[in-house]
């Protein structure tokens, strides 16, 4: 699957950004789907994931209560709603694809094996 993310871009502390993310092809539905961040200089972190169907999500603990993972596999999309926005969320923002068989979900990078191109996030304080 090829993943294409946007929606990045430059919001003051406290603000709210929402990402997308579209894949290819007709099996959106077969794939579990997360979102990843990269700061300069800083590892690759899990932010957020959903199971195919969306009824199981899970969090990175800096992000709970304030992003919220969707998707809507009518359009082959997942969505990051980023609220309360703060400086250390300034990276860039990584969607993720692994096709899955179960309703499971993974929230380590070598869990999933199809990357989109990532989209920067800049909260200014």
């Amino acid at each position: 699957v090829q993943l294409q993310a946007s929606g990045g871009g430059l919001v003051q502390t406290g603000g709210s950004l929402r990402l997308s993310c579209v894949a290819s092809g007709r099996t959106f539905s077969t794939y579990l789907m997360a979102w990843f961040r990269q700061a300069p200089g800083k590892e690759r972190e899990f932010v957020a994931a959903i199971s195919r169907s969306g009824g199981r999500t899970d969090y990175g603990d800096s992000v709970k209560g304030r992003f919220t993972i969707s998707r809507d596999n009518a359009k082959n999309t997942m969505y990051l709603q980023m609220l309360s926005l703060k400086p250390e969320d300034t990276a860039v923002y990584y969607c993720a694809a692994r096709r899955s068989p179960d309703s499971g979900i993974i929230n380590y990078v070598g869990g999933y094996d199809s990357w989109g191109q990532g989209t920067l996030v800049t909260v200014s304080s």
